[in-house]
């Protein structure tokens, strides 16, 4: 590839006297291909109409040379605009051209107009080189160089060029910015800070995402600035979690309970039996959806067997006879284990600085109940609550590809129910455990953060015995009961943040939306597996 120079080489020609003086000599300064021919440069015409009308004179010539324009594919254009020694109207009007401007020189803009002598006043004289600007810039430079500026006018179309006034304020300007990335909301806050003159303000169109920007030139370079450094692609973390929950329940039971037996027995005074026995009885009570209560009854009368003391027959015990219905003992000897793992690994993709929250989560009910009167039926209302693990993920990318990370991991579990009773009714409430860490830490990019400690240990034993028999060395071992259990969790949580690049998002492919689905129906179960008879009609017929 060849690079290329559009050289815009302007030369004056002041006619003085039948005689010429050249200010500026062309010259070729671009490299031309095989194949191109030499253009011979182009001479412009004259100054415009408008500038000859004012100043009664003729305004001095000027020629253009452009080279010649190689194709696309084989130079990269690079336009190049040079003057040497040439007036500012000159310059103006040349410009003006090449940048297709329809323009009228302002009748107070003092040069080139015909003084009181007659005579074209002075003006300045000009010898500049700009490279990579289009002649729109090069035209607004000047003019702002001398005091000058361009006005357009919306209704002709044709602007005019008038001197600046230093009491004046600035112009205003409107235009449209098309956001591509960022909110329209948060960005009217960022470009109403730039604002500084009373006059300017900034409108959002939300549903097109653009921002009507009414402002000086030079506040509105500042905002499109602002703009293009705050308007770019928010860039995104991948969130990978594992959580893994152990638990083990281990469970010893030995010995022989005599409770049954001992517990709760009869005796009597006079010609009535009192029973004292702790008796729980549960009442149902229509209307309240499901409530428990429970009434205890401490006392019951009633003639029979067991300890008596009556007035007529005297001390009569009821003992030294052991039957069926007499003795309760329970032979126990049994060790349980049970044991748990639970393993989660969610996985999301979130924005730099917005919240993640991944939940493994199950929904229990909660059973709010009103109790009844006599005249207002009782009721109950069901709320949800979620147990699981929830962990919840706030990412930040700092310098280096380092991630600043707000965790807040939570694991829940159901862990029985609470009973309390009031009056002479029994209430029953859910009791739920609840773990929980919230911690700010920074590490790079793809490692993982490593969190425990949040472990759970309880060990419980109850014992039974009967006096004296159960501490007999060896004979004790049939009059005593006991009971070992343990509970053990441990819960153990691994997150690795990953900075998502620009290319590792692919394409993929859709053929599988066009891939017919498999048939079911010809998955059948085994003859050993299936409930439904046998077809025998596929036999074959002898």
């Amino acid at each position: 590839m060849i690079m290329k120079r559009t050289t815009v080489l302007i030369a004056c020609m002041l006619s003085v006297g039948g005689a010429s003086l050249p200010w500026l000599h062309s010259q070729d300064v671009q490299p031309m291909t095989s194949g191109e021919s030499q253009v011979q440069p182009a001479v412009a015409e004259s100054s415009t109409p408008s500038a000859q009308s004012q100043t009664g004179t003729e305004e001095p010539t000027s020629s253009v040379a452009i080279s010649p324009q190689p194709t696309p594919s084989q130079t990269t254009n690079q336009q190049v605009i040079e003057f040497a020694s040439a007036p500012l109207t000159a310059v103006i009007d040349n410009l003006a051209r090449l940048a297709g401007i329809n323009y009228i020189l302002d009748y107070k803009v003092p040069y080139g107009q015909v003084g009181p002598d007659g005579q074209p006043a002075p003006q300045p004289m000009l010898t500049v080189r700009w490279e990579g600007v289009t002649p729109e810039q090069a035209l607004l430079a000047v003019l702002n160089n001398y005091d000058l500026q361009l006005v357009m006018d919306p209704k002709t179309q044709i602007a005019r060029i008038t001197k600046k006034d230093p009491a004046a304020p600035d112009p205003l300007f409107t235009k449209v910015i098309q956001l591509k990335y960022a909110g329209v909301s948060n960005m009217i806050t960022a470009v109403q800070t730039v604002l500084t003159d009373k006059r300017s303000r900034v409108v959002a169109d939300i549903r097109t995402a653009q921002l009507i920007v009414t402002a000086t030139e030079k506040e509105l370079a500042a905002v499109e600035e602002l703009i293009d450094r705050l308007d770019t692609p928010t860039r995104q973390v991948l969130i990978e979690a594992h959580i893994i929950e152990t638990g083990r329940n281990p469970e010893s039971i030995k010995g022989i309970d005599w409770a049954g037996t001992l517990e709760g027995q009869a005796f009597s005074f006079g010609n009535a039996t009192m029973n004292v026995s702790n008796s729980l009885t549960t009442l149902t009570v229509p209307g309240l959806g499901g409530a428990r209560y429970s009434r205890s009854t401490s006392a019951e009368f009633y003639t029979g067997a067991g300890l008596a003391l009556n007035t007529r027959s005297g001390f009569t015990p009821d003992i030294g006879f052991l039957n069926a219905q007499g003795l309760n003992a329970v032979l126990s000897m049994l060790n349980k284990d049970n044991e748990t793992r639970v393993i989660s690994t969610p996985r999301a993709v979130t924005l730099d600085n917005q919240p993640a929250e991944l939940s493994v989560t199950r929904t229990y009910p909660i059973f709010q109940i009103t109790p009844g009167t006599v005249n207002v039926a009782g009721g109950s209302q069901v709320q949800y609550t979620n147990v699981g693990t929830v962990l919840i993920v706030t990412p930040r990318i700092s310098a280096n590809d380092y991630i600043w990370l707000h965790l807040r991991p939570e694991v829940s579990s159901w862990a029985g129910i609470a009973k309390r009773v009031v009056g002479d009714q029994t209430y029953e409430a859910d009791i739920f455990d609840f773990r929980r860490i919230e911690t700010q830490v920074l590490i790079p990019s793809g490692n993982t953060l490593v969190m425990g400690g949040l472990i759970s240990d309880a060990m419980g034993n109850q014992y039974t015995k009967v006096p004296l028999l159960g501490d007999l060395p060896l004979i004790g071992l049939a009059f005593r009961h006991e009971s070992k259990s343990a509970s053990r969790k441990n819960l153990l949580i691994f997150v690795t943040p990953t900075i998502v690049k620009d290319n590792d998002f692919r394409p993929t492919s859709t053929d599988f939306l066009n891939t017919p689905m498999p048939d079911i129906s010809a998955k059948e179960p085994s003859f050993w597996d299936s409930a439904k008879p046998y077809d025998w009609s596929d036999l074959p017929k002898y």
